[in-house]
Parts: structure tokens; C-alpha cells; sequence
């Protein structure tokens, strides 16, 4: 650790070095000199990082928002705050969103990249945002659809984008229908399609609105469907939907897929009236099949008699990413736990301490969370090809 040898480091190997770093100590090495801090800025170093490629922590972000209070159809509010929480090291960190425009909600995530939409009901207007970076790229034009609340899925690779908006179609100033799907896609090979392509949803589906689960490096896209539940899938290759039964489907409470490791999960309460079957929370692995459900996880029975005895009835979310599997009890202050699936490990996690110091107590629905996987990176040069839409070697396939 003689100083006199780390001073005469060549700066390309220096750069290598700063390159892995994880993101908050190269945020916190950005202090030492202006170099130092310029380094995101620099085309040099942002080159050597995409080559690198360093191994990516799986993250979480988090996003205080106003849950509806009387109706589902009320306009959700979000702040320019979010928390990101790192599984890791199990602990918390606050990062701004200062360019966001107002009256925009996190809808989805995929590389790096956090998907904003327009609350307002009509077309819906949609920008990507990197955290860690503050940059931020509008989709070049709304849905050509009007709508309320719809799901969103997102699939960002590193030479295309790829976006599809289903469901809450507004059939009148006062009424909405799930009908229909609009996906916009733009890749590398020169070929774009603003919301043209287009597919019906199943008849009499009840799909949740937020961020529809991407699995198969963005092949599929799922999401719940409710009443009773099941899971709707959208083939993005195919353009068509088909629903998958979810297993102990009248017996689940508060279901949610997530993808892990490439793979979709869902997890539930389980209440069931048999004796037999005790009341747990059970996670279940979609087959490669694409029909069958195998139960790989049952939280164990004394630690879920103290998350039942916090949630209290009141519904909890999760959110998956790589090993790990937040969830976080409703209105409960943003009590939560955390799953390792390679450990088999459970335990609470710390409640956020930037969440009350921002305002909103720890019952109050303005403080809860909405989460959203996250993969930190300081380069995510896949956004470039929404500002070359308008060149003549982009051609339209709709």
C-alpha cells in the first residue's frame, strides 16, 4: 500500500480499477479530484466501462407514490425521490429524479434504465431515465391509444429497446375496457415501430396495472390477471396473448410474479380452509413448459406467524431480481423481507430511514413504496437510438 507506487499508476490502468468499483464507492471516489469527478462524463472511460463489463449488483429501486384512496381510477402522484436498497450490504440509499417532469409515475425497469409514464388519462407519453447518471430520453411519440392506468412492460438490450402498454383503454371520458396492446420498438438494424403494432388482450381479462414481468431476454412479458387468477403471457415475436392457470388459484392472496435468475416466479399467501393445510406464503417457478407451476420456497411457519401477525390482512407487493425477492407489507410503515434463493435465507430488512424524513408517516398510503428491480450502470448507450428515429436509415415495419 506504499503510496508512492499507487501515485505513479499508469491512468489507464486506474481507470480499470475505478471501472469496478461498485456505485456508490465510485460516487464517493467522484470527491477526490476533478478527474476523478469528470470520469462520467468521459468518453474514454465510458468506452472502457462497456468493455469491461463488470459484474452488475441486482438492486432494487423504490418509489414513494399516493396509492387510490377511493377508486382505482384516481390519478397516482410521484415524487422526484427514490430509494434504492442494496441486498448486499442491507442498506439504503437516496437518488433524485430532478428532470422528470411532474404528474410522470415509475412504470418499469430493464438495464439500467427506469420507464416513466404520463398519469394523465389519453395517449400516454413515456421516458427512460438512468438513475445514476440523470439522463433522461423521451419515447419520440405517445400511444396512439388512450388510456388510463395500463401495464407496462420494458426490454432493453444493448441494440434495441422494446416497450409494450396493455390494458385500461378508454372507451369514453368515464369508462375503461382492457382491449388491446400498442408495443413500440427500435433496434439497431434500422428498424422502429411507433406504437403500430398492435394486439387484442383476451376477452374479459382483469390485468393489474404496473410493471408486467419480462422474462427470456424479453421474449415474454407477464402479468396477473384477477377474478379468478391466472397469468396473462404476451409473445413478443408472435404478438399474441395467452393465459397460463396459476396454481391453488382460489385458495391465493396478494399474488405477484417476478423474475429471478431468468426464471418467473410468483408468490402468494396461501389460505386455505383444510386443517391440513396450514395458512403460509409460498413461491412457485414457472416450467420451462410454459404450463406447469413447481412450488420451490414455503416461507417456514414461525417466521410467517410474525410477518402474518405485521401484515394483518392488508396485502403485501414483491419484487424480484437476480437471487433475492423483496416484499414489502402495505401500510405497515414498509416493514419488508428478504428472500436469498441461492442461501434459502430469510430476514427482515431495515425499514428505510429517507422515507418519514421526506414526509409520510408510517401508516400514511403517500409512504409507501413501489419497488422495481434495478441494475445499476453508468453507461447506457442504447438510449441514442430513440434521437436517430428521425434518420432516413430508419425504416418502419408496422
Amino acid at each position: 500500500m506504499d503510496s508512492r507506487i499507487w501515485s505513479r499508476l499508469p491512468t489507464r490502468l486506474l481507470d480499470r480499477v475505478i471501472a469496478f468499483l461498485p456505485p456508490p464507492a465510485f460516487f464517493r471516489a467522484r470527491c477526490v479530484c476533478k478527474r476523478w469527478y469528470g470520469l462520467l462524463f468521459s468518453t474514454s472511460f465510458l468506452h472502457l466501462y462497456l468493455h469491461l463489463s463488470p459484474p452488475r449488483p441486482h438492486c432494487f429501486l423504490f418509489f414513494k407514490h399516493q396509492a387510490p384512496t377511493t377508486t382505482r381510477r384516481q390519478t397516482p402522484t410521484t415524487t422526484t425521490q427514490a430509494y434504492l436498497f442494496d441486498p448486499y450490504d442491507v442498506v439504503w440509499h437516496r437518488i433524485t429524479f430532478p428532470l422528470i417532469p411532474p404528474s410522470f409515475s415509475p412504470a418499469a425497469s430493464s438495464a439500467g434504465l427506469i420507464c416513466f409514464i404520463s398519469d394523465d388519462p389519453g395517449p400516454k407519453t413515456l421516458f427512460l431515465s438512468n438513475p445514476l447518471t440523470g439522463s433522461i430520453s423521451q419515447i419520440p411519440s405517445p400511444t396512439l391509444r388512450p388510456r388510463l392506468f395500463p401495464s407496462v412492460g420494458l426490454s432493453v438490450k444493448p441494440s434495441s429497446i422494446h416497450v409494450a402498454v396493455a390494458g385500461d383503454d378508454l372507451i369514453s371520458p368515464y369508462a375503461v375496457k382492457n382491449l388491446s396492446t400498442e408495443s413500440f420498438h427500435v433496434d439497431a438494424a434500422g428498424f422502429y415501430s411507433l406504437w403500430g403494432t398492435t394486439s387484442p388482450l383476451p376477452r374479459l381479462c382483469s390485468l393489474e396495472a404496473g410493471q408486467m414481468a419480462s422474462v427470456g431476454e424479453g421474449r415474454y412479458f407477464y402479468c396477473m390477471n384477477h377474478s379468478p387468477y391466472s397469468v396473462l403471457a404476451h409473445d413478443v415475436v408472435s404478438n399474441c396473448w395467452f393465459k397460463i392457470q396459476a396454481p391453488m388459484r382460489r385458495f391465493l392472496r396478494s399474488p405477484s410474479l417476478v423474475e429471478t435468475k431468468g426464471r418467473l416466479v410468483m408468490v402468494a399467501a396461501v389460505e386455505k380452509s383444510k386443517l391440513n393445510v396450514p395458512r403460509s406464503l409460498r413461491m412457485w417457478s414457472l416450467q420451462p413448459c410454459g404450463a406447469t407451476w413447481v412450488e420451490i420456497e414455503r416461507m417456514p411457519q414461525q417466521l410467517y406467524a410474525q410477518f402474518a401477525e405485521v401484515e394483518g390482512g392488508r396485502g403485501f407487493d414483491c419484487v424480484g431480481h437476480g437471487e433475492f425477492v423483496v416484499i414489502v407489507i402495505r401500510r405497515s410503515g414498509n416493514r419488508g423481507l428478504l428472500f436469498d434463493m441461492w442461501r434459502k435465507v430469510w430476514h427482515w430488512i431495515p425499514m428505510c430511514p429517507y422515507v418519514a424524513a421526506d414526509g409520510g408517516g408510517d401508516d400514511d398510503d403517500e409512504a409507501q413504496l413501489r419497488g422495481l428491480p434495478y441494475e445499476p450502470r453508468l453507461a447506457t448507450p442504447v438510449t441514442g437510438l430513440l434521437d436517430q428515429l428521425t434518420l432516413p436509415a430508419f425504416h418502419s415495419f408496422n
